[in-house]
């Protein structure tokens, strides 16, 4: 019998590469909140309000799953600097019950992507870091590692920047926005003052199912292997494409009205793990190391 997938934020950036990529392998239930999505075969979507718990343990019951990616979350800081309450329902609220629905049923995984829990002081952390958020937004994303790390069988997957073009409807794309403002002549305001270590949606997508399917436990950080300020590499990225690099214009992100707290450089840069699993995942067999 093909396992059952449950993905949350499915028709995200993140969520939809999971969708896209796991219709081949497994039976596949995507959570979306959008109307419409592009139709795909083997998915089925539902519409759902995450926060109604009494619907959520009705889907959770009739879809019975082997494994759960919880890829739904208020990601914008600022909005959740000012929304606290909200987000604070979503980012902890959500997990927490998502974890106790996990842990009633058998061989369930639960990976919720969580970044920016680090202050960025001193970069390249490894899973063993303590966390130090510096705006709610981060105090959210801990407080839900917590909730997941005390479950058995679950995974915290940290990311430092997803990179790539949508599989599966908008999606929040950096790539795709960067993309459509150049092509029309708009300049776009990139910070310099952000270093990460960007990995490609389509490899984060296929890493998640892996870890899904495994028997690994515990934190882990999915990042590609180059350490990059945003807006050389916005730069990179014009040049290589062809389109205008002097759009690009580069500012200092603490220096934008109503942005959360934040420290004057922001070194979000994460180290990948080694050998995390006797080279049964895809990033121990293609040498992530």
């Amino acid at each position: 019998m093909t396992k059952k997938l449950l993905v949350t934020g499915a028709g995200g950036f993140v969520g939809g590469s999971v969708v896209v990529q796991a219709e081949k392998e497994w039976d596949v239930h995507g959570v979306v909140r959008q109307d419409h999505l592009p139709p795909k075969n083997a998915v089925r979507f539902h519409r759902l309000d995450l926060q109604d718990a009494e619907k959520l343990v009705q889907l959770f019951k009739e879809i019975k799953p082997h494994a759960v990616i919880h890829a739904a979350a208020i990601a914008n800081i600022d909005f959740c600097q000012e929304h606290r309450e909200q987000a604070e329902a979503v980012n902890v609220g959500v997990t927490q019950h998502l974890a106790e629905l996990c842990a009633e049923v058998d061989f369930v995984d639960i990976d919720p992507v969580t970044y920016n829990v680090f202050d960025g002081r001193k970069g390249f952390y490894v899973e063993e870091d303590e966390p130090h958020p510096v705006n709610f937004y981060a105090e959210t994303k801990v407080r839900a590692e917590k909730i997941v790390a005390r479950m058995e069988n679950s995974v915290v997957a940290r990311l430092s920047l997803v990179m790539g073009l949508p599989l599966l409807g908008a999606g929040n794309s950096f790539l795709a926005k960067m993309l459509t403002k150049l092509e029309e002549g708009e300049t776009i305001k990139v910070p310099e003052n952000e270093i990460r270590t960007p990995v490609d949606v389509i490899t984060l997508g296929r890493a998640l199912l892996e870890l899904a399917e495994n028997d690994f436990g515990g934190v882990i950080h999915l990042a590609g292997s180059d350490r990059l300020a945003r807006y050389d590499m916005a730069r990179r990225i014009a040049a290589h494409l062809g389109l205008p690099r002097e759009l690009i214009v580069a500012v200092n992100s603490n220096a934008i009205p109503g942005r959360a707290p934040a420290l004057k450089m922001h070194r979000w840069t994460i180290q990948k793990r080694k050998r995390c699993c006797e080279r049964r995942c895809i990033r121990c067999r293609e040498g992530w190391n």
